[in-house]
């Protein structure tokens, strides 16, 4: 044979086994999973509730007017510090002023009447222990008539003088303590009338003390929407009044925000929390939780659900406030913030990538079993409808790398940080779980051979 034959031959040898070897790791790979993996690992866990709000200093006030009239003089402007009694605002008050006025008087006039009357009722009681006095006196000369007439000691003309005048003196007394009730009465009136007018002036200084208005605490005006000259009223059953202006203490400061109804039941009071403001970036701030709300509020509407008339399954939120420990001087009401709560810590726990975790069916579990071949299978039952319900049931679980195949493993879980979960049964630190693709995670299959690769995935394209 000749040599070129030799060579060609065996090229076409070499050209095969190559083919084999290639056409082995194609169809071998074809059933091969490339996945992406983390490790179970020991590590701190801090599971937190992430809301939105804004600042809000924990006392406020705002001062509604108590009066209809003009204002005539504005004694601070919006940013001033003001003191607890300082002087905010003044409103007309002529009229209240007079009222106030004319009022006193009558009062004065009304103490004069009193003191008239008490005098008058003490004449009249020295008047009736006066006639008392007499009474008695005209009785006895009676009485001792009686007993000489009787012996003709003294005639009957004057026998019947001593007891005309008895009679006289008795109604004299009878008189006098008329004199006394009536005295009394007129006492009582006067009084009555004191009384009466002093309530009427405290309404009327009520009427003149409304309006002026003085600061109810130290703080700050944050709010000024009214100007000298302006016209305000007072608020009645359906419409609200004016507002003079905002006063806030500004020495505690909070941030009212909404949390999830999902994660409510998670927060309590006490807990820390960092809270974030927009206007100042890249710095947070420590807080606690010091109030949670007690009555769910409509997301799209911002009511209570108290004050609807009917059941919504709109999403809900609770306000919580969380109290600043040490908050800047320059913040101001309104600025919006986000709060980071955190409901629960674990110290040096097993924990993987929250994506690890997958759910599968336990009749999806069932079916991936290998199957014993030497076993004969009989016919197949009846269905049982139990036994549907318990193969639906769903697992959770992890799948482990072991020996080139991933195993699903069920495990326990327990809180749940940013990134992170914590593994309370089923794993052991340093186990290798599978923790991607989402893709994957979904549709792969238990026992199924995998391939790692942890290099960073590339970003599709979108057309």
């Amino acid at each position: 044979m000749k040599t070129w034959a030799k060579v060609l031959i065996g090229a076409a040898a070499l050209f095969l086994v190559l083919g084999m070897v290639l056409g082995t790791i194609y169809f071998s790979g074809r059933n091969v999973v490339t996945v992406q993996t983390g490790k179970a690992q020991n590590q701190d866990l801090a599971a937190l509730v992430t809301a939105s709000g804004e600042i809000m200093p924990k006392t406020y006030v705002n001062v509604g007017a108590n009066a209809f009239g003009k204002i005539t003089h504005l004694y601070v402007k919006e940013g001033d510090r003001v003191k607890k009694g300082q002087l905010l605002a003044q409103l007309e008050n002529v009229q209240s002023s007079a009222d106030v006025a004319a009022t006193r008087a009558s009062l004065e006039a009304a103490q004069t009447d009193a003191i008239a009357a008490e005098a008058g009722y003490k004449t009249a009681l020295a008047d009736l222990n006066r006639a008392k006095a007499d009474a008695e006196r005209t009785k006895l000369d009676w009485q001792r008539a009686q007993g000489l007439y009787q012996e003709a000691l003294i005639a009957k003309a004057e026998f019947d003088s001593r007891q005309n005048a008895w009679l006289g003196a008795d109604a004299g007394l009878a008189q006098a303590n008329a004199r006394v009730a009536q005295s009394k009465a007129q006492v009582d009136s006067a009084e009555r009338r004191v009384t009466q007018t002093r309530a009427n002036l405290t309404r009327v200084a009520d009427v003149l003390q409304k309006t002026t208005y003085a600061a109810p605490f130290d703080g700050v005006i944050t709010n000024l929407p009214v100007r000298e000259g302006e016209t305000v009223v007072i608020g009645i059953q359906n419409s609200p009044g004016s507002t003079l202006m905002t006063i806030a203490d500004m020495s505690v400061i909070t941030a009212e925000v909404k949390v999830d109804e999902t994660d409510i039941v998670n927060v309590k009071l006490g807990q820390p929390a960092e809270v974030s403001i927009d206007a100042i970036p890249r710095k947070a701030f420590k807080g606690v939780v010091t109030e949670i709300g007690d009555n769910a509020i409509v997301r799209s509407t911002g009511l209570a659900t108290s004050q609807q008339t009917s059941a919504s399954q709109e999403a809900k939120d609770f306000k919580v406030v969380v109290t600043l420990q040490d908050p800047p001087q320059n913040l101001r009401p309104g600025l919006s913030s986000t709060a980071k709560i955190t409901t629960a810590t674990r110290s040096n726990v097993i924990s993987i990538p929250i994506q690890a975790l997958t759910i599968r069916s336990r009749a999806e579990l069932e079916n991936a079993k290998p199957k014993d071949k030497s076993t004969v299978q009989a016919a197949a039952p009846q269905r049982d409808a139990s036994k549907e319900d318990k193969g639906k049931e769903e697992i959770q679980g992890v799948f482990v790398i072991k020996k080139g195949k991933a195993e699903f493993v069920p495990i326990e879980t327990g809180i749940a940080g940013s990134t992170d979960i914590e593994v309370t049964t089923g794993l052991q630190t340093g186990d290798e779980v599978v923790t991607g693709s989402y893709k994957v995670l979904r549709t792969l299959k238990p026992g199924a051979s995998v391939k790692i690769d942890n290099t960073a995935p590339k970003k599709e394209e979108t057309s």
